[in-house]
């Protein structure tokens, strides 16, 4: 995951505009498939250290969304994904603070958000939170 976090703050330094994605797949393959909760209680911690030095790089209109394609909690029995909903974090200069969104109906909602972001049309399903996390 640190891999994917250089990766992050690389782009962040050399795109002026546009979409920047990475999957940090330690926190699955690493420690949650495999049980691992002192594993993955210490990636989380690198994940923080890291990701209070990407904070302070946003950009006024730039948004950083953390989240996950599906839970996989490690103290389960099973190494399988569990059931649980994922987290959904949202972070800018120009998001409103304290916003909570809630249990969305569907992760579409985080597409339609950032299509919304991007001025494209709006997709087949999914409701933008973006009118709500916005500045004025």
């Amino acid at each position: 995951d640190d891999e994917g976090v250089d990766a992050v703050s690389s782009e962040m330094a050399s795109t002026p505009r546009g979409l920047i994605f990475a999957n940090l797949v330690d926190f699955d393959t690493q420690y949650g498939h495999r049980s691992d909760v002192a594993g993955y209680a210490a990636n989380l911690e690198r994940f923080d250290a890291r990701l209070k030095d990407l904070l302070p790089r946003l950009r006024y209109d730039d948004l950083m969304v953390i989240t996950a394609d599906h839970g996989n909690d490690p103290t389960t029995p099973s190494t399988d994904h569990s059931r649980e909903h994922v987290p959904l974090l949202v972070a800018g200069e120009a998001v409103k603070e304290g916003v909570d969104l809630g249990t969305r109906k569907t992760f579409a909602d985080l597409g339609q958000t950032i299509a919304d972001n991007f001025g494209v049309g709006p997709m087949t399903h999914g409701t933008s939170f973006l009118p709500d996390i916005r500045l004025a």
